[in-house]
């Protein structure tokens, strides 16, 4: 168990909480969420010993081996994949290490009982199992086994960032720390790690912006706002509950209460000069004195406000795609794409890292070119583009946030951008920052408005949800149901496409299927949910025999000509409708 007593911490004159008192328990997962900034991440670090509390303690009984995420993947770059996550269980890599130097070490220099010693270490911690665990996890990750004896540098940053968390799961820990996990994974892989959470014996301590993940994985929800921590019992949705009904309750007491000295205000001033009432007079005056008001801290929490207003409708085909194909030297990653947009669709483009999402939104928008195929865009069609990259769009880092926006619509008053930003919550203190010391949930904010001021009647937005806080998510979702505009979108947040989408473009190893319909009734077609539920990792398994053995098939049969890929990296062959 984890005790947290009294802890506290504060930047100066800004408190992200105080007074907090909390008990972490094995077999228990708990989601901690909060605003961006509201001091999530700074609390987990407390609990790592990264950064230490303004007040109060943490205590961890000792031997717990507590799993950290890192984000450091430079120092293994030279290093085996497996390798990499079979260290992350120190104790046993240790003895295993040592025991291969011994056995390759002079003959006359062998000292048994330090072997013994060895030995009894790794059977003890089931270390000749750690292999095929390490094994086991990077495959869940999505990377297959004949790439886990290749160095990590042979890898994408997303998919290094994968290895360091296979090395935290693999770590066998009690208590587990996991700051922002969804990052980087796809929904395949995000669906893996809720089993493996969910079966984790050990205390589980997660910080996540990912409302389905939150609602399948957590026992509990820790909420950092209001300058406190508070424990509530339940899974997300269980806890939006909970927290609005406190709330209200406690605004509704402070309302009687301020109604109560109300009466006893006017009853005091009416009768207090009266001989006859003096005496009641006075004892109101010190039952009121009485009545606390409690001081209500107001909300980290803030909503930012997106519209995305069009300058005029578009014709009623969007866009057509016509036998696109794209490849990064031998590896084809979109193989004969066709894909008809029209007017008012909101289609949500879903499919494992490297399948080629972003690559197809790109080539649409003309941001690189296929290398066969054509695009033609419809009838008065304007498109607003959000890169996944922010950088793409957000160029000139001297710029000022004011500046920026300003430049993309110099037609427009100072006060109304001022007006803009402050409904994508930038302060006019915040307007003049520079972009290139922007959070990355404030360069999304300010990227969003970016293209609003545009008014475009076609929306192109390839992981939109990335650095937005549940709030930013929320507020994005619900401007996505009412526009007028047409949307394409790649996301793996299964809750947003789950709000938004009223098409599903998925694609797959084996092609694009092209449904027509909301998320939810894409699923119950698919009678498993391969992004949600159980059967999904066992389904890949499956496939994968599958296409295993038809390799084993004459040329003649198989399909495409993609070269040998990296993890993440495939291709899409032509859709069916």
């Amino acid at each position: 168990m984890v005790t947290v007593t009294e802890l506290g911490k504060h930047f100066g004159g800004q408190t992200l909480f105080h007074d907090a008192n909390l008990q972490f328990h094995p077999r228990s997962r708990y989601g901690v969420v909060g605003a961006n900034g509201s001091g999530k991440s700074t609390f987990l670090r407390i609990l790592t010993g990264e950064e230490s509390s303004s007040e109060g303690d943490v205590t961890i009984p000792k031997r717990t081996r507590v799993g950290i995420l890192e984000q450091d993947h430079f120092q293994y770059e030279d290093t085996p994949i497996l390798h990499v996550v079979m260290m992350g269980h120190t104790e046993v890599w240790s003895a295993m290490s040592k025991k291969e130097a011994m056995l390759s070490g002079p003959e006359e220099k062998f000292d048994e009982h330090r072997y013994a010693d060895l030995e009894e270490t790794i059977l003890r911690l089931n270390g000749y199992a750690l292999e095929a665990r390490a094994s086991e996890i990077l495959e869940g990750m999505q990377i297959p086994t004949k790439f886990h004896y290749e160095n990590l540098s042979t890898l994408s940053g997303g998919f290094k960032l994968r290895v360091l968390l296979a090395r935290t799961l693999a770590s066998d820990p009690d208590l587990l720390l996991l700051d922002e996990p969804n990052n980087h994974l796809d929904m395949l892989s995000l669906r893996w790690l809720e089993k493996f959470l969910m079966a984790f014996k050990g205390c589980a301590i997660v910080v996540s912006h990912d409302h389905r993940f939150l609602d399948n994985v957590c026992t509990h929800i820790v909420d950092v706002d209001y300058e406190q921590i508070t424990q509530y019992k339940g899974n997300y949705s269980a806890f939006l509950t909970q927290k609005g009904e406190e709330r209200g309750r406690r605004e509704r007491a402070n309302v009687k209460r301020e109604k109560e000295i109300a009466t006893h205000a006017a009853f005091i001033t009416r009768f207090r000069a009266k001989a006859t009432k003096a005496r009641q007079a006075n004892s109101r005056q010190k039952r009121m004195e009485k009545i606390v008001i409690e001081e209500l801290v107001k909300s980290s929490r803030r909503h930012p406000k997106f519209v995305f207003p069009q300058q005029r409708p578009s014709g009623r085909k969007v866009v057509e795609a016509m036998g696109i194909c794209k490849s990064y030297g031998d590896n084809q990653v979109l193989n004969d794409v066709d894909l008809e947009v029209f007017r008012g669709d909101r289609i949500a483009i879903i499919g494992p890292n490297g399948i080629g999402k972003s690559t197809l939104l790109k080539v649409l928008v003309n941001e690189i070119k296929a290398n066969d195929g054509l695009v033609e865009w419809g009838y008065e069609t304007h498109v607003g583009y959000f890169a996944q990259d922010h950088h793409e769009v957000l160029k000139n880092g001297d710029d000022t946030v004011s500046s920026w926006l300003w430049g993309l619509h110099p037609a427009e008053d100072i006060g109304s951008i001022y007006g803009r930003l402050a409904a994508v919550l930038f302060s006019r203190d915040d307007a003049d920052k520079k972009i290139r010391n922007l959070s990355g949930g404030e360069a999304a904010r300010l990227g969003l408005a970016g293209i609003a001021i545009k008014r475009p009647n076609v929306l192109v937005l390839d992981e939109p949800t990335n650095h937005l806080d549940l709030e930013g998510i929320e507020a994005l979702a619900d401007s996505l149901q009412k526009v007028e505009s047409t949307v394409i979108l790649v996301s793996h947040d299964r809750w947003f496409v789950s709000k938004v989408a009223t098409r599903i473009l998925e694609i797959r190893h084996d092609g694009v299927e092209d449904f027509r319909g909301s998320y939810d009734e894409y699923l119950a077609t698919c009678e498993t949910d391969h992004l949600d539920r159980n059967e999904a990792w066992e389904r890949a398994k499956r496939e994968k025999k599958g296409k295993k053995d038809a390799g084993k098939a004459p040329k003649s049969a198989k399909a495409g000509k993609a070269g040998k890929r990296k993890p993440g990296q495939g291709r899409a062959g032509k859709g069916r409708r």
